[in-house]
């Protein structure tokens, strides 16, 4: 039975973890967080400041920046390393030279690579829409806006904070940790020092990573800030495969392995398809972690059968519906490619 708006906050209420919670200043006093997957990827080409402007402006509560870093050490923002998909750096025949295969996570990987590239080189190109067969309408942006740096990032959160009248709040993901550890450009020191610098606070930023190891070197760092570890859905964080060590992302999501979690970060992000049918989000708050479930889109392709209408995979469902079964499991924070709709959901 579907709960209404004020039965389901005060089912969440009574479920969510105690007041002594690190994140307690993160909770949420009008229903789950909304945080806007690489902006309102949706709308605009990812990771760009219209992408983040346009997920503030409709009503996001975090925006969600991935950081990779450059030849010269500086943390920029894109989905991976590889920026072939991301960007026009496969058109600029002065970079034709910089095109090679990788070993990044024991995968190969051809294409170009931040970490070859200097910032100041990375600031000549210009963003693209990643997925340009399932968002065609997102191309007309092609062309329009450059690289960001974190930094950039969150100066333009504060210049939204202070022009909507609320914290918006940063929530970077450290990418391919380990490989980056491996050559020589070390992803958490930036960062912190970045956090540091700016006197970010648990209300203007989370830290997230796929790799346990590199949450923990936050952590190290004392920071103050929340910790969230990202969970796949196959296999195992590369940090903890490459070391030798067997735990799988499943074993992370038994009530034991919620129970480690809890001893170094504040929340877990499942993928969505981890917590439909399951016991994931009492588990969770049972061992004093929030929730936040990956990645909620519009399109038919990305919806549970049941959820999508007309024909074509590309077609919008009913993500409404979607929306409202996740809320009523009492999951704690969204991270969707379209938070305009995540928080229309939200107010129903």
């Amino acid at each position: 039975m579907q709960l209404g708006r004020r039965s389901l906050l005060l089912a969440a209420a009574a479920t969510a973890p105690a007041a002594a919670d690190p994140a307690a200043a993160l909770s949420r006093p009008r229903g789950p967080v909304v945080i806007g997957h690489r902006g309102a990827a949706g709308w605009r080409p990812e990771h760009t400041a219209a992408s983040y402007a346009h997920a503030v402006e409709t009503g996001a509560d975090w925006i969600e920046p991935d950081l990779v870093p450059t030849k010269d050490h500086e943390l920029v923002v894109r989905h991976e390393n590889e920026i072939s998909q991301t960007t026009d750096v496969a058109a600029r025949p002065e970079f034709a030279g910089r095109r090679t295969t990788k070993t990044v996570d024991g995968r190969q990987v051809t294409g170009w690579f931040t970490e070859d590239f200097t910032l100041a080189e990375l600031k000549t190109l210009r963003a693209v829409e990643r997925l340009p067969a399932v968002r065609n309408r997102n191309t007309v942006f092609d062309g329009r806006e450059r690289i960001l740096t974190f930094q950039e990032v969150v100066d333009l959160a504060r210049r939204l904070s202070k022009a909507h009248g609320r914290t918006i709040a940063v929530f970077p993901e450290t990418k391919h940790p380990t490989y980056f550890r491996s050559i020589g450009l070390p992803l958490e020191p930036r960062l912190a020092s970045a956090v540091r610098r700016n006197r970010l606070g648990r209300r203007e930023c989370v830290v997230q990573s796929f790799e346990p190891t590199s949450l923990q070197r936050i952590a190290a760092q004392r920071l103050g800030v929340p910790l969230w570890q990202a969970l796949g859905t196959t296999g195992g964080p590369y940090d903890l495969v490459s070391s030798g060590d067997p735990t799988t992302y499943r074993d992370m999501m038994t009530p034991a392995g919620l129970a480690r979690i809890a001893a170094y970060a504040d929340w877990i992000g499942p993928d969505k398809s981890s917590v439909a049918g399951s016991s994931l989000v009492a588990d969770a708050h049972a061992a004093g972690l929030r929730i936040g479930p990956y990645t909620f889109r519009a399109e038919n392709q990305y919806l549970p059968a049941r959820f999508r209408r007309g024909s074509g995979p590309n077609d919008f469902g009913d993500a409404f519906a979607e929306y409202a079964l996740y809320y009523d499991m009492g999951v704690d924070a969204v991270v969707t490619d379209f938070p305009d709709l995540a928080v229309t959901a939200r107010g129903d």
